[in-house]
């Protein structure tokens, strides 16, 4: 059975949506700065308003509703995955430890050796 894949072509009224959010975001900020000398709490009130109100304009276009149906099914793969147990986790947290301690033995006798190949037995720079 073919799948067909149907693709949204965005209108004017969801580009004039996230537009719309764009400046609301940018309204917040401004916002937010310019009422610095009105204390914490205006600056905050209107930070989070505008973020909340952009946000909803934002969830409303097709991009939004796009989003929120990739989380959903993200949410549901997420669930799919079999994770693995407490004692399997320890034992491959490990067997990484392991294998960087014995690389990093093996990458510092490899250095060392060639450090005495090239300096001392070579151009003869003895320590």
């Amino acid at each position: 059975m073919a799948t067909t894949q149907v693709e949204t072509v965005s209108t004017g009224a969801d580009k004039a949506k996230v537009g719309a959010a764009i400046a609301l975001v940018i309204a917040a900020l401004a916002g937010f700065y310019l009422l610095g000398k009105q204390g914490q709490v205006a600056q905050w009130g209107v930070l989070v308003v505008g973020l909340a109100a952009a946000a909803g304009v934002f969830f409303t276009s097709e991009v939004g509703r796009q989003l929120v149906g990739f989380g959903r099914d993200s949410v549901k793969e997420v669930r799919k995955v079999v994770w693995p147990s407490r004692k399997e986790a320890v034992q491959m947290t490990a067997y990484v430890f392991g294998f960087v301690i014995l690389m990093a033995i093996f990458l510092w006798v490899t250095d060392k050796t060639l450090e005495w190949v090239f300096y001392d037995l070579i151009l003869g720079w003895k320590k």
